[in-house]
């Protein structure tokens, strides 16, 4: 996205349980840590994180610990891995972009404000599992 990052924070399932989006200037591992404080208070039973390199480093590390926040796991790419390769825990959050992405007004950059773009992150969100709900609900009857 031109100009903004999005961080989330999503369960093994993928599903979005915290979001925060700020300007592209700031670097993965600076934004970070106000998404993990934050999401900590709301979710207290946080113990692992997985991240892509983007987010290494002692900075981010450091920063964990001063918040005492949940253990950091970088997944990376395998070495010897030559061409497409799935990694596991990196496409649960790939996954969970892309359903988000089906929402017309997050496709490109609409708004004008933070505020109102991590807002429309959370509404893409429960309009996602309001359909995954409501077709659960009409498999049973």
């Amino acid at each position: 996205m031109k100009g903004r990052k999005r961080h989330v924070i999503t369960d093994t399932q993928g599903n979005l349980l915290w979001c925060v989006v700020h300007s592209a200037s700031i670097q993965d591992r600076d934004g970070a840590p106000d998404l993990i404080a934050m999401a900590q208070d709301i979710f207290p039973s946080l113990q692992v994180l997985f991240a892509d390199g983007g987010y290494a480093g002692n900075k981010l590390q450091t920063a964990l610990q001063a918040i005492q926040g949940p253990r950091l796991q970088i997944v990376r790419r395998p070495q010897r891995a030559k061409g497409f390769v799935v990694i596991a825990r990196r496409r649960v959050v790939e996954r969970t972009f892309a359903w988000l992405g089906r929402c017309r007004r997050l496709a490109k950059d609409w708004e004008k404000r933070i505020a109102s773009s991590e807002a429309w992150l959370l509404i893409a969100s429960i309009r996602r599992q309001m359909r995954f709900l409501a077709k659960a609900t009409s498999s049973k009857t």
